[in-house]
């Protein structure tokens, strides 16, 4: 009877310790390992039961402009190829204020509605000297020759609404040292730049958040 129960102890202890390593079983490399196919798992967004939480617009809303820095960048001034083929540099654009925006033409999604703003933008200012600038970030395909039939998508008037590439590795240079934006090939921030009549930035503006494209139009109109 005592070795019996001595063999039902160690039975028990066996079951137990088995379900202890279960649940603590690591990988090879060390790492407990994650849930496996049939667990279900949660989120921290939904919880069990649960639907996924939508927010309203106005509680992700971010109302704050962003101011540049105060540390110049090595580069003071650009130059860079229009859509007409015709050279475009930053001594150009003095006297009037100027927004720059960086896209590429083959983005499916952003950059349409974000050029989609600029036109609503540009048809504001029509005839008042404030120009806007697209530059891409995809130089290698985006040529002039891209460029001009991207712009016709949008009826961009070649002297107000300007469409610029040139090398990448440049572009980089101008967006980091002069807009203090960074981009690289086929990335881009959703941030429009304004320029005073001077070259110097004023702001940048989310234009995806409301309040912050109508205070970039206050700060417009304050300009011109």
């Amino acid at each position: 009877m005592k070795t019996a129960a001595n063999i039902a102890v160690i039975l028990m202890l066996g079951v137990v310790l088995g379900l202890v390593f279960r649940g603590m079983k690591r990988s090879e490399d060390g790492r407990i390992e994650g849930p496996g196919p049939e667990d279900v798992v949660y989120t921290n967004e939904v919880s069990p039961g649960e639907q996924p939480l939508v927010r309203e617009s106005s509680e992700v809303e971010n109302a704050e402009v962003a101011r540049p820095a105060k540390v110049p960048g090595l580069l003071t001034s650009f130059e860079l190829t229009e859509r007409s083929g015709d050279t475009v540099s930053s001594d150009d654009l003095l006297g009037q204020p100027y927004v720059v925006s960086f896209f590429f033409t083959t983005c499916p999604s952003v950059c349409p509605q974000q050029n989609q703003k600029l036109k609503q933008l540009a048809e504001k200012y029509k005839g008042q000297g404030v120009k806007f600038l697209a530059i891409s970030v995809d130089p290698e395909t985006d040529t002039p020759e891209v460029l001009r039939e991207y712009a016709a998508r949008f009826n961009a008037d070649k002297d107000q609404w300007l469409f610029l590439t040139g090398d990448l590795l440049y572009i980089r240079r101008i967006a980091g040292d002069l807009f203090q934006q960074p981009v690289n090939k086929g990335f881009h921030t959703e941030r429009f730049v304004l320029v005073d009549g001077e070259g110097n930035v004023e702001g940048f503006y989310s234009w995806p958040e409301p309040k912050q494209l109508e205070k970039l139009q206050q700060a417009i109109d304050e300009m011109i």
